[in-house]
């Protein structure tokens, strides 16, 4: 008969030694992982070390052995356009480029236009012919106020004879009653005949007068048909079309033009900026600037301050300032958009925080 076996449970003594030995030691990997990383911060500075040794001690271009190319340092100059000053700014405003000579051509008379001999973009030149308006009636006025002039042309020529005529008998008449030889009646007929004969023609001559001045008021009327331009300049609207009545003064409602079309004078360009009525003591007439076109950021011209116009505005609390360049510039348009730095004047030191008037709204003071 086999005997039985019985299992004795382990102790917890014995558990607790059966749980150190599955138990891991790590405190003699802590030691090594610490050496591993000193090591390997050693070989990175060492190749860092070899690294900048080796640009060091390459040879230059000249032949120099372990000697580095001494490379020259060039101190920063400012970048300043062509022809500017390179003293810095002392305000920045933003404006407008503006035409001091700019006009809308109108006709000086109501009229039907029958013609229009401009175009955008075109140039021309003081008194050029820009447009024609229907000249019948004009012409029709013109032929009989000539009429009337020939009228009183021929009258006075009558009245010259008439009075030629009478000028014989009234010096004999004048005699005879010297010598008594016809009454006081008589020759106060004859002298009154010969005064209404002379005043006719001083009527007549007077009439002649009338007449050329009428024709010259009629051939006025007729020139007025003709619209030619005040100065020479650049075309930037056509405003009317052949066919289209024009007046001088807004008349007809929205079927009557009051301009054939509208002329600028490039040469009178300048810019117009806000300046902040706190800031406005920095800013004198002569002043230098420099203006940059908001279409041509890169490029800088150069101009002066032309005047402060003595008045602000209520509402922005600003002070407008007149900018003209000192070179033409063909790019500049009107209405263009400008920023405009005010520089500093030789012998002041610029500010190196410009206070800036962007979109006519001014920074707080530096």
């Amino acid at each position: 008969m086999p005997s039985s076996t019985t299992t004795t449970p382990p102790t917890t003594d014995q558990r607790s030694s059966l749980l150190d030995q599955l138990r891991i030691d790590r405190r003699d990997a802590r030691p090594e992982r610490s050496r591993l990383l000193w090591l390997g911060s050693s070989a990175a500075a060492a190749c860092a070390v070899g690294v900048a040794a080796w640009f060091l001690l390459t040879p230059a271009s000249d032949g120099a052995i372990g000697v580095a190319a001494a490379v020259p340092i060039v101190p920063a100059v400012p970048a300043t356009s062509a022809g500017l000053p390179s003293t810095g700014s002392i305000l920045d405003a933003s404006g407008y480029v503006v035409a001091r000579r700019q006009a809308t051509v109108s006709a000086k008379i109501t009229g039907k236009v029958i013609a229009v001999l401009i175009e955008e973009g075109q140039r021309v030149e003081a008194g050029e012919v820009v447009a024609r308006l229907d000249d019948t009636n004009a012409r029709a006025q013109v032929a009989h106020a000539a009429a009337l002039l020939e009228q009183q042309r021929a009258g006075l020529t009558a009245t010259t004879v008439a009075l030629a005529n009478a000028e014989p008998g009234y010096a004999r008449n004048r005699e005879q009653f010297a010598r008594a030889f016809i009454s006081a009646q008589a020759f106060d007929t004859a002298q009154a005949a010969y005064d209404a004969t002379l005043a006719a023609v001083e009527v007549a001559a007077r009439g002649v007068d009338v007449a050329e001045a009428s024709l010259a008021l009629a051939q006025r009327a007729l020139d007025d048909t003709v619209v030619r331009a005040p100065f020479g300049g650049i075309v930037t609207v056509k405003a009317a079309q052949e066919g289209e009545m024009v007046s001088p003064m807004s008349a007809g409602g929205g079927f009557t033009r009051t301009g054939i079309g509208t002329i600028v004078d490039m040469d009178s360009l300048e810019v117009e900026v806000d300046v902040s009525e706190n800031f406005i003591n920095r800013v004198h007439a002569g002043a230098r600037v420099a203006i940059t076109l908001n279409a041509y950021p890169e490029d800088s011209v150069g101009g002066r301050v032309i005047a402060i116009i003595p008045t602000a505005d209520r509402a922005k609390a600003t002070v407008k300032v007149r900018v003209g360049l000192d070179a033409k510039d063909a790019r500049l348009l009107p209405e263009m958009g400008a920023r405009v730095a005010f520089l500093a004047s030789d012998g002041a030191r610029a500010d190196p925080s410009a206070t800036r008037a962007e979109d006519h709204s001014i920074a707080s003071s530096p």
